[in-house]
């Protein structure tokens, strides 16, 4: 297979991943795998919560992929799109674990108009402690945050979490 093409695809899946993102965690995370995902809407105890498992579930057709493009001698085409699909979640664990959750230590402040948007945006979506009622389900693109304050407004802001107490320890 051309070099070209390969990249080629390889940059579409990287690009289709944010929609197939979008949808699972729309229809699927927030749907009937609210069961899962329900742990990365509460405060989290430890550094693994069960919605880690998604990262495993969404690694599979990457791995079935490369495997078979690699080892299996399955069309060549394969090999770039199960590339694709790992970039992304590289990409994603880098937005949204390192930089939004800060799961790794890191000293980056977002500083572009997109890099705050998007931090915003799922900041945003975790103001929503319910399945339902929540916004921004994409994040590689999100939309601007007066759009999503205005949802939430325009849903009575059901189910958005309330002002956390502090307490202090004299």
């Amino acid at each position: 297979m051309q070099w070209t093409i390969g990249i080629l695809l390889f940059v579409a899946t990287v690009a289709a991943m944010e929609g197939v993102a979008y949808v699972a965690h729309r229809w699927v995370m927030h749907g009937f795998g609210w069961f899962l995902h329900e742990s990365h809407h509460r405060p989290r105890s430890g550094n693994w919560e069960l919605n880690d498992l998604y990262a495993v579930i969404f690694a599979l057709p990457s791995i079935v992929l490369l495997l078979g493009g690699v080892q299996l001698g399955w069309w060549p085409g394969f090999v770039w799109v199960g590339a694709g699909i790992a970039a992304y979640g590289a990409i994603y664990f880098g937005f949204h674990d390192v930089i939004v959750h800060r799961r790794v230590a890191t000293r980056y402040l977002p500083k572009s108009a997109y890099m705050k948007r998007i931090v915003q945006a799922h900041r945003l979506h975790h103001a929503v402690e319910t399945r339902h009622g929540t916004v921004s389900f994409g994040f590689l693109w999100a939309p601007k945050p007066e759009v999503l304050k205005a949802e939430l407004n325009r849903r009575g802001r059901a189910g958005v979490r309330g002002a956390r107490a502090v307490t202090s320890v004299d």
